[in-house]
Order: structure tokens, then C-alpha cells, then sequence
């Protein structure tokens, strides 16, 4: 019975975040969440206690489905493979694309609830942390701020990407993704 519940609870966060992405934070109701994830009416609020817990549960479940397959390291250890794991990395969120636009939902919704402000600078901030520390384990070239800045960089263009895709080709953002990487991370 537990994992028929940690299954239904899956599906439920996973309803959230198409919700938050189709319809933005004042359209997560857990009517809403319960039509999306074709449950009876009332098994969101069976399984939350207040839309609090489903935007945090909601903003946990997309970095938990962003995650990559495997951390495997291309074989160079220089800024090609860089560039190509850094397009990798904006192709996997541009597949995800209703959990991304929900995780700009949370942010902004992060504006107005101090608690989920709370949550997601803690989440961000150690996002930030584990990139830079599997980077600097990974022997690329640059350092912790090339890190940092390319998650800027690459942030916007994936909301470029998004939500206005027909702004950069396919083309123009993997040149876009090389000469980030080129420009921002020194050579060793």
C-alpha cells in the first residue's frame, strides 16, 4: 500500500507542475491538481496540507526530474567537452519544458511567500554549490565563478528557449552555448 501512495503522491506533484506551468501559481488549486492527475476530487488535500507544501513539493520534484541520467564526464577534459556538456544540460531542460517554466512560476510566486523564498534559496544555493564542486572535480577548465556565470548565462537563454523559441534557432544556440563557454571560462 505504501508504494501504491508514493506513486499517487508522484503523480499528484507531477500535476502541480504542469498546472503551474500551464496556468501560473494562482491557478495550483488542488481541484485543479486533482483533474490534472485524474484522481478523485479531494485527494490533493488528502495529501497536502496547504498549497505551501505543493508549490515546495512541486519546486523539489522538477530538480529531482532534471537530474541527469548518469554524471559521467566526456572523455576531454577541455572547453569542447565543456560546450557539450553544457549543451546537454540546456537540451534536458528544453525536454522538461512544463518543469522549468513551473520552477519560474515558483520564483516568482517566491516574490510574495517568504517560505517558499525561504525553500528555494536553499535549494538554488546548494544547486549552485553541487555544480561547482562537481566541476571542480570534474578536471575542466575554469573556476567556481566560470561556474556561476554560465549558469546566469545559460538560465536566460533557456527561458528564451521556452518561451520565446523561435527567437535563436537550434544552430544559433548551440553557437551560443560554445561561445559562453569560450568566453567565459579561461584556459588553464
Amino acid at each position: 500500500m505504501v508504494r501504491r501512495n508514493d506513486e499517487r503522491r508522484a503523480a499528484l506533484v507531477d500535476g502541480a507542475i504542469e498546472v503551474l506551468a500551464r496556468e501560473g501559481a494562482r491557478g495550483l488549486t488542488f481541484r485543479a491538481v486533482d483533474s490534472e492527475a485524474g484522481v478523485p476530487v479531494g485527494t490533493a488535500s488528502n495529501y497536502f496540507a496547504n498549497r505551501d507544501e505543493l508549490f515546495t513539493q512541486a519546486g523539489a520534484r522538477v530538480y529531482e526530474r532534471l537530474q541527469p541520467d548518469d554524471d559521467t564526464i566526456p572523455p576531454g577534459r577541455d572547453r569542447a567537452a565543456y560546450a557539450q556538456i553544457m549543451r546537454e544540460l540546456v537540451g534536458r531542460i528544453a525536454a522538461f519544458r512544463t518543469g522549468y517554466l513551473a520552477l519560474l512560476e515558483l520564483r516568482l510566486e517566491a516574490t510574495r511567500r517568504p517560505e517558499l523564498r525561504e525553500v528555494l534559496t536553499v535549494r538554488v544555493r546548494a544547486d549552485v554549490d553541487a555544480n561547482v564542486s562537481y566541476h571542480l572535480a570534474s578536471g575542466l577548465p575554469g573556476d567556481a565563478t566560470a561556474v556561476k556565470l554560465l549558469i546566469l548565462t545559460l538560465n536566460w537563454l533557456i527561458v528564451e528557449q521556452l518561451t520565446l523559441p523561435d527567437v535563436f534557432s537550434e544552430e544559433e544556440r548551440d553557437e551560443l552555448i560554445a561561445a559562453a563557454v569560450e568566453r567565459i571560462v579561461a584556459t588553464e
